[in-house]
């Protein structure tokens, strides 16, 4: 899923009210991230992460290789921190986030 700029600029602003749940170490993307990182976005969607300044890596250098792993999209990298969206998989799902449209969809 690509996401518009509207859709981008609105998942930014739900970011700004999440907690960050998400902190990369020294150890960098382990396996236990990377599910970590998946259930979360299979339960909210829209999930904030931090990059610790003992990491060898850089925010947006984590934010891609997450959103690569858990196939999710990069909705920013500020800093330090990230956002990362992927629309849950589960049809009951009541809280789900509905993505603005525009003219490409």
């Amino acid at each position: 899923m690509d996401l518009t700029s509207k859709q981008r600029a609105q998942l930014r602003g739900l970011a700004n009210g999440i907690d960050t749940i998400l902190h990369v170490g020294k150890d960098g993307l382990g396996d236990n991230l990377i599910k970590q990182a998946d259930d979360a976005l299979e339960a909210r969607e829209l999930i904030k992460g931090r990059v610790l300044e003992n990491s060898m890596l850089t925010a947006r250098e984590a934010a891609e290789a997450l959103a690569k792993a858990t196939r999710s999209e990069v909705v920013q990298v500020i800093g330090t921190k990230f956002v990362l969206y992927r629309q849950s998989h589960n049809k009951d799902k009541k809280d789900r986030i509905v993505l603005v449209k525009d003219k490409r969809g």
